[in-house]
């Protein structure tokens, strides 16, 4: 039986970012589970890539498992592919990436980032510049399982080091390594961290 979700009136759409790829480690699928179920557990709806395999399967798998609703977005091509989840609560299919990227973003109130590859990166980044130039002020949540976006990390903090990022940017992306403790964030602070433009744009 499945976990059975709480009453929530304040339910949001958390958009996930996260791989495809089936050729990873199980404790990234474990983690993708996780938060599944804790998305759903909560009350809150799953915004997505709209794929059935790796961790993006996973993770709506988790969630329609627990009761929860998801909501995918998918390119022509992919569904060509068989990788689309046909069995989501609403399937958008759309002809290009940037397409799909667009309206993750616009449906989503909040973004989490699982481990990923490429389009993870590129999603992620995409949207904390455009949070950083106020484009929106919903909050993005970065889960690190097993050190994976150490790397990553340790980049941007080069960045600011070597003064192409404000030190204040990096606030805007909260990072934990407990894919649940991301659902509580984004529950505590639902309408993201708020900077003044000065504290973020590098050239001032």
């Amino acid at each position: 039986m499945g976990v059975i979700p709480q009453e929530n009136t304040t339910s949001i759409r958390i958009a996930v970012y996260c791989s495809a790829s089936t050729r990873i480690a199980d404790s990234y699928r474990d983690a993708a589970r996780c938060l599944g179920t804790a998305i759903a557990s909560a009350g809150h709806e799953l915004v997505y890539g709209g794929g059935s395999v790796g961790l993006m399967g996973e993770v709506a798998e988790a969630v329609s498992a627990a009761g929860g609703r998801v909501h995918g977005v998918i390119t022509e091509t992919l569904v060509a592919l068989e990788q689309a989840r046909q069995t989501c609560d609403e399937l958008e299919v759309v002809q290009t990436m940037r397409q799909r990227k667009h309206l993750i973003a616009e449906r989503a109130e909040a973004f989490i980032a699982l481990p990923g590859g490429l389009g993870t990166y590129e999603e992620l980044l995409e949207t904390l510049v455009s949070r950083i130039v106020q484009e929106h002020s919903k909050p993005i949540v970065l889960v690190n399982v097993d050190r994976y976006f150490d790397p990553l990390l340790a980049m941007l903090q080069n960045g600011v080091e070597q003064r192409f990022i404000r030190s204040k940017t990096l606030s805007l992306l909260q990072v934990v390594t407990d894919p649940a403790q991301a659902v509580e964030l984004i529950e505590r602070e639902p309408s993201g961290t708020h900077l003044d433009f000065n504290d973020v744009i590098p050239s001032r």
